[in-house]
């Protein structure tokens, strides 16, 4: 441990920090489609709209059973010749890492927030939509201002771990040849030869943010665990 020298992260910081703030954006573009897609799939189960909701089960079953990184390789490397035989050219449309990326975050990450909501759909009460339909709210408003708002306060916890998930998954695009907060790392690493604490800082900085979050998601299940007791 002698060894170790830090005094290098004084150079190396700004890169990691790009890196970090890759991380974080891929995280919240990844959530932010996740979660209105999500939504929307689980409505479609909810309600049980032929046809369509056979399709969105076999989606979240196929995205649930298999790896985030084989998704990422097959956008990477199929779409762009399905897109290229679509155009009539044959020649394959390149997406690029970053779109790849952010697009594969998104739609991965819609399956597994749309068992979420699905289930805080089933959980609510029958009685909160037999009060909506005695004061003639119509079916969008229902939802939009009684059910989904619950739903989501409900399972707001749930929704925080998979995040979490999601935040500690980015650092997947490393196979993309994308910098992200591990990749900042490794690069950083062969260049100075000092891995040890490149890693180091990494794996304390990932457990600095998911440590974090993580009380967030105590703290949510306990209130409304007191909410639900009342």
């Amino acid at each position: 441990m002698n060894t170790l020298d830090f005094s290098i992260l004084a150079q190396s910081w700004p890169y990691l920090w790009s890196g970090l703030l890759f991380s974080l954006s891929l995280t919240a573009a990844a959530f932010v489609i996740g979660m209105v897609l999500g939504t929307g799939l689980a409505l479609v189960q909810h309600f049980e709209i032929p046809v369509v909701a056979q399709i969105v089960r076999g989606y979240v079953a196929v995205i649930r059973s298999i790896p985030l990184i084989l998704v990422l390789f097959w956008f990477f490397f199929l779409v762009p010749i399905v897109l290229g035989h679509l155009s009539g050219n044959g020649r394959p449309i390149p997406i690029g890492a970053t779109w790849t990326a952010f697009i594969t975050f998104g739609l991965f990450e819609a399956a597994y927030y749309s068992e979420i909501i699905r289930v805080g759909l089933r959980a609510v009460n029958k009685g909160q939509f037999e009060a909506c339909q005695a004061l003639a709210l119509s079916t969008y408003d229902t939802y939009r201002h009684i059910v989904l708002p619950q739903v989501l306060r409900v399972a707001s916890p749930i929704i925080l771990s998979q995040t979490i998930i999601l935040f500690q998954d980015t650092s997947l695009v490393y196979v993309l040849s994308l910098t992200d907060l591990l990749g900042a790392a490794s690069k950083l690493a062969q260049l100075n030869g000092r891995l040890v604490e490149m890693y180091l800082v990494v794996a304390v900085t990932y457990l600095a943010i998911s440590s974090a979050a993580s009380q967030c998601v105590a703290a949510l299940r306990k209130r409304y665990a007191v909410a639900t007791s009342r």
